[in-house]
């Protein structure tokens, strides 16, 4: 359906700040606080113009009763100025992603079910629920480690865990739309998982 798609919505300053769906993109263009952004040319849209587009557009349309529109994948705000949030939300299926579902001890890959979360300081020594004190974790090496170090339990991280830098609206549950490429910086793009 694509009214229930994703849209990219970008400040007024060209920058990506998080997604909406088709229809949400629409409501705020036909009430004059975004346009819509042609990927191609970086014209910029309201209903009317981008309507007048549907005649060569070779994507999907929208019907309407009078009217056909081409899908719109990305929408800039008129008079807003937000700045994206550049932190990732500390969570369980973040710190899964983070580390790639791998133990970080003993670099096994099994199934999710037997993958927990370890406090590298144990909680019961102080330690918090951070991105810097929190890995995954097989349940073997888990066992092993108990309530203490690494150290003190004879493991070794692969490697020091840190917050992610990537933009999680973007690949929330779809992954990347081909008209959003253009409007995703560097930061998208380059940045490693495991670089603050």
């Amino acid at each position: 359906m694509p009214l229930s798609q994703p849209a990219l919505v970008l400040n007024r300053s060209w920058q990506a700040i998080c997604t909406t769906s088709v229809r949400h993109a629409i409501v705020l263009v036909y009430t004059g606080r975004a346009k819509i952004i042609a990927p191609d040319t970086f014209e910029l849209h309201d209903l009317n113009s981008w309507s007048d587009l549907s005649r060569l557009s070779q994507g999907p349309l929208i019907h309407g009763v009078s009217f056909n529109i081409p899908v719109p994948e990305v929408v800039i705000l008129t008079g807003c100025n937000i700045y994206p949030q550049p932190k990732v939300v500390f969570s369980r299926r973040n710190i899964f992603k983070r580390d790639h579902y791998t133990c970080q001890y003993c670099g096994a890959h099994p199934r999710i079910t037997e993958l927990t979360i370890d406090h590298i300081h144990p909680r019961s020594q102080g330690g918090t629920s951070t991105w810097d004190n929190c890995v995954v974790s097989c349940r073997d090496c888990n066992e092993k480690k108990g309530s203490r170090t690494p150290e003190e339990a004879g493991l070794q991280l692969l490697s020091r865990p840190r917050r992610p830098a990537w933009l999680p609206f973007v690949t929330k549950n779809y992954g990347i739309r081909p008209g959003w490429e253009k409007f995703l910086g560097e930061l998208y793009w380059n940045v490693e998982l495991e670089q603050e």
